[in-house]
């Protein structure tokens, strides 16, 4: 068979079931060899980076790969940004590329550029098909790497010539491999550490919503007791009605969990993750002691050296952890402050939940809204910017994968085409997207792409005119700002264009219900909110300097 009607008989055996891209010369064999599956669906978007951040959500969601497709050159490189961005956020991506013919790679030829060198460092690995025989071996070698912990992008690069010969490889069947359980040596070394404390306190990261994580994880602190501070990713890991869920941490120096931790004369990080929310942000220098619980050994960093180790399966993990306390009982714990600092935290969340302003809108009364308003399996999407960091705060979740953020490497412009995707695998569910006016404009061309598959998604803009979050950060840090304002088009006329529904809310009393009406129409709606972010500097001053990324 021709070599590229092979490479789509090797996917359909992974049961990959969506490419996400831009056609172009390079990929043509491809795509035609595509167009003759009745088990994958192409989606032809509207440009690559916008591809790449749908086959992130995807594989967020599923746990499996997705396609983000581009050609050579251009297409390629337009891919970078949400390659990257998965590749950070540890979502499986297998990246398809097109390149011109192997007898031209040696020399300068039109739009040819060395793009395996370029993806080696936002992705786990990068490689270019030289033989058509080869492809069943590196279309399986491709998908094993990206979904083994910690899941990322792999490139494979298939040239058109190659493309186009016939081949007499077949598909090679999928074998999975069970993970490793963490050494029993170091279960009872952390047990032993677990009985000596007294204010243990958990911290867990993107690690706890991938594979069995999170309901082991509520199986243990359900017999212990102990408290759960999420990062922005690991939101959902516990479900926030538990007594034990203390919310989120990483926004500002001074916040509530930040004492809590300090105070804290333990710390197990789960499924935890330095790109999201560097140790040095939370140990403060205070050394003490720690259990390190996750698929892979402890990153080397000055602020973190775990005492133990529990390398392994997560949940496998947990299970073991939770049996030695079945079998030997539940250590004793003063976890009064713990519940002192969630009730705090409630109260915050709920201050201004009846408020009833005119012109702008707090982003307290806002999230409020949201979250009344969505069902615990619904889907919120969250952008980059100042929005990001009062979702962090202030949205959260009953259970894992329902807050979807950009926090590793923080790319703004993934909400909308991740909303799509987002749809695609969960058409019964809400999609709701949260997002800032320049973030939401930087892919604002994919409103069309979800007008034509009818995506049931409802989309909440952040009016301010600025780059907020750098505004913020500049105020706070330098006492000034820069000018970052920039116009936003008449978002009435732009929704209609697009065959969207679109309200513009002025009036808090106003915004649950036209949350309900986005949420009831059955196509893409947009939701206008003019934000008041003086908002910002008042919780700096509550809180202290803002210390979570962008």
């Amino acid at each position: 068979m021709k070599a590229s009607d092979l490479f789509v008989r090797c996917l359909e055996e992974e049961q990959i079931e969506y490419v996400f891209g831009v056609p172009g010369e390079e990929n043509a064999e491809f795509l035609l060899s595509l167009d003759e599956s009745k088990k994958i669906r192409f989606i032809n978007t509207r440009h690559e980076q916008s591809a790449a951040f749908m086959a992130d959500v995807y594989g967020r969601l599923t746990g499996n790969p997705a396609i983000a497709l581009g050609t050579l050159g251009p297409g390629a490189t337009n891919l970078v940004t949400g390659v990257a961005n998965a590749n950070m956020d540890r979502s499986p991506m297998i990246v398809l590329t097109g390149q011109g013919d192997i007898q031209s790679q040696h020399k300068e030829s039109h739009q040819i550029i060395d793009v395996v060198s370029m993806y080696r460092p936002i992705t786990k690995w990068a490689t270019s098909i030289h033989h058509e025989d080869n492809i069943p071996e590196v279309v399986r070698k491709a998908v094993r790497v990206c979904r083994t912990e910690k899941p990322g992008a792999v490139l494979v690069e298939l040239p058109e010539d190659i493309a186009g010969q016939e081949a007499s490889g077949e598909p090679l069947t999928p074998r999975r491999f069970r993970r490793p359980r963490p050494d029993d040596t170091a279960i009872g070394q952390a047990f032993e550490l677990l009985r000596s404390a007294r204010r243990p306190v958990i911290i867990a990261g993107n690690g706890t919503i991938r594979r069995r994580a999170s309901s082991e994880l509520r199986r243990f602190c359900e017999r212990t007791g102990i408290g759960v501070i999420s990062t922005f990713m690991a939101k959902g890991c516990v479900d926030m009605d538990a007594d034990y869920c203390l919310f989120t941490i990483g926004l500002q120096q001074r916040d509530q969990l930040s004492y809590l931790v300090a105070e804290s004369d333990l710390i197990i990080t789960v499924g935890y993750d330095m790109a999201e929310y560097p140790p040095r942000l939370w140990d403060g220098g205070r050394r003490k002691p720690n259990i390190h619980i996750d698929f892979m050994p402890a990153e080397i960093d000055a602020h973190y050296h775990p005492d133990v180790e529990l390398i392994g399966d997560i949940a496998h993990a947990l299970e073991l952890l939770t049996e030695r306390v079945d079998r030997e009982g539940v250590p004793v714990f003063d976890l009064g402050r713990q519940q002192e600092t969630r009730q705090v935290l409630l109260a915050d969340f709920a201050e201004h939940k009846d408020d009833a302003t005119d012109g702008t809108i707090r982003p307290q009364k806002a999230l409020w809204d949201v979250r009344q308003a969505l069902g615990p399996n619904d889907i919120v999407l969250c952008g980059v910017g100042a929005h990001k960091m009062w979702v962090g705060r202030y949205y959260h979740c009953h259970e894992p994968n329902t807050c979807l953020i950009s926090n590793g490497f923080c790319a703004m412009g993934m909400p909308l085409p991740g909303s799509i995707a987002a749809y695609l695998v969960h058409p019964d569910r809400n999609i709701f997207v949260v997002t800032g006016d320049g973030d939401f404009l930087m892919n604002v061309h994919e409103m069309e792409t979800a007008k034509r598959l009818g995506a049931k998604i409802t989309a909440m803009v952040w009016e301010d005119h600025d780059y907020g979050l750098i505004t913020w950060k500049q105020q706070t840090e330098f006492g000034r700002h820069i000018d970052m304002t920039f116009g936003n088009p008449n978002w009435t006329q732009l929704a209609e264009s697009f065959g969207w529904q679109c309200e513009v809310v002025h009036r808090s009393r106003d915004l649950r219900a036209a949350i309900d009406r986005g949420l009831a129409h059955p196509g893409p709606s947009l939701l206008v909110v003019p934000i008041d972010y003086r908002e910002n500097l008042l919780l700096t001053e509550r809180l202290g300097k803002i210390t979570g990324r962008m």
